[in-house]
């Protein structure tokens, strides 16, 4: 068993094991020569002691016990002797309270001794004035355009708070005042001082008050918002609530964005960059949240290094999905056009346009809008693996007497070439059958390719005065060509090809 001393420390009585006795003899030794010639040394030694116990009365030791690690830590907190202020003219000592002669000092924010953030306690403590001028000065600095607010603000913000026994010994170059916690380390320089002290505190406990409550509704606003948005991101891209998110019309969705990579982007990188995509946005959302609660119950933590690491890893996923996408992007560089054009064998005076297969006709899984100008909605077939786009239909007039009809295919790619090549393999059906001509409602993208930017235009050349019937499904290509308005009308579906272009007409039993 170790062999425990009884001492006695500041009127208090400890026990402690021999080891620790040992470095804590030697300490208060240290003590002692250091300051038992200097003006005031033996009170400065008693002060020394009776803090020396009220920390000890804090550790409380392993069953009452002061250990070695005990005295270390006390150690660690007062300081060594070396680090005190050496001892000196004694004139400057009497005529200067904030702090003894030789000692060096720091710029602290002063906890003991503030309104607001302790700005002014601590340039009071390390030019020995009193505080209350320095935030006469700031009130004053802040009637000239803000000054003093912005100075008061970036000094908050540079100068960390004097938090323990050391840095308040440098805060003021003090020993002698570290004897007593929890005491004023400022005294006022007089009367109107004093006066002016409470009224500044008065005002900061109002403004904390007004600040705490903006705070706190600021921080509920901050955690509402990244909750639901957090929410809305987890609904979309994990479970695909249907029409939860919806654009522009009932029952489309926009959940099944996230699935649509695997049709623009390599197979090999579509987890990769779902997960840097949920990496980018999550993080910024968890952070809004967190700030939100800290401004609501106003704690302390250590979490710098939490900060830290998060601010990293989001700066390198984004840095890694900027990368992967721009790398991607290359594909669709260059764009590529392809043509196909076919007569009518005879003119007709009445030209029928009606769809072939439609988007009806089909078993897809996901619709999709997309904001494009000329075609936004697309249509995923999961089994099969295929794309679909519906179609866009123009008429224009001839500029011969001719029938006939083109479709134009256009393609993104690296290069040219690669997009021409890419226009080959998009898959669309139309045919002239007699005076009809028949239009599927879409065009495919195959099974094994990616989308890239491809869009399918059919333009018919109409000759003047021809009569053109739209069944519905192509009246609503062409409307969305033209950015017109589609009016359902199971009856009138009859045009005249004019100069201009087709004209709406009244149809009549002559034209059937």
């Amino acid at each position: 068993m170790d062999k425990t001393i009884n001492i006695n420390l500041g009127g208090t009585l400890f026990q402690i094991d021999e080891e620790a006795y040992k470095i804590l003899r030697d300490y208060l030794k240290s003590i002692d020569i250091k300051f038992r010639n200097t003006t005031g040394g033996n009170e400065t030694i008693e002060d020394i002691e009776s803090r020396i116990a009220e920390i000890f009365q804090s550790q409380k030791g392993t069953a009452g016990i002061i250990s070695l690690e005990n005295v270390v830590d006390m150690i660690r907190i007062i300081g060594k002797p070396e680090d005190f202020d050496q001892p000196g003219a004694e004139t400057e000592t009497q005529s200067n309270p904030y702090r003894q002669p030789g000692s060096r000092k720091k710029l602290f924010r002063n906890p003991e001794n503030r309104i607001i953030g302790g700005i002014c306690g601590g340039l009071g403590a390390y030019i020995n004035t009193d505080p209350v001028w320095i935030r006469i000065l700031f009130i004053l600095f802040s009637c000239f355009f803000g000054i003093g607010l912005f100075i008061y603000l970036a000094l908050w913000l540079a100068l960390p708070s004097a938090e323990g026994d050391t840095q308040k010994r440098e805060m003021y170059g003090s020993m002698q005042n570290l004897a007593k916690p929890g005491q004023s380390y400022n005294t006022p320089a007089d009367k109107v001082g004093n006066a002016f002290d409470a009224v500044f505190k008065a005002i900061g406990k109002v403004l904390f008050v007004i600040v705490r409550i903006f705070l706190i509704a600021l921080g509920v606003c901050l955690v509402v918002t990244g909750f639901l948005a957090l929410i809305t991101f987890v609904m979309i891209t994990v479970f695909h609530y249907p029409g939860a998110f919806s654009t522009d019309a009932v029952g489309v969705s926009i959940s099944y964005l996230p699935d649509f990579m695997n049709y623009i982007i390599s197979p090999n990188l579509v987890p990769w960059v779902k997960a840097m995509i949920a990496i980018v946005v999550v993080i910024p959302l968890l952070a809004l949240i967190y700030a939100g609660v800290r401004m609501i119950f106003w704690f302390r933590a250590r979490d710098g290094y939490i900060w830290l690491a998060s601010l990293v890893l989001w700066v390198m996923s984004a840095a890694t999905l900027s990368i992967m996408l721009f790398n991607e992007g290359i594909g669709f560089a260059e764009k590529g056009k392809m043509t196909h054009q076919e007569y009518f064998t005879q003119t007709p005076d009445t030209l029928y346009i009606k769809s072939g297969i439609r988007i009806d006709d089909l078993n897809v899984d996901k619709e999709i809008v997309l904001p494009d100008e000329e075609n936004d909605v697309f249509f995923i077939n999961d089994d099969k693996k295929e794309i679909y786009f519906r179609t866009s239909l123009d008429i224009q007039t001839s500029e011969d007497s001719r029938t006939s009809y083109e479709v134009r295919k256009s393609s993104a790619g690296r290069s040219r070439l690669d997009a021409e090549r890419k226009c080959e393999r998009l898959l669309y059906n139309s045919r002239i059958l007699d005076k009809s001509l028949y239009l599927d409602e879409f065009f495919t993208v195959p099974s094994g390719t990616k989308w890239s930017f491809d869009y399918v235009t059919v333009k018919v050349y109409v000759p003047r005065g021809t009569i053109i019937y739209m069944d519905k499904t192509v009246e609503k290509l062409y409307h969305s060509y033209n950015g017109h308005d589609f009016v359902d009308d199971p009856v009138n579906r009859y045009w005249k090809m004019t100069e201009d272009g087709p004209d709406y007409i009244e149809s009549d039993h002559n034209m059937r």
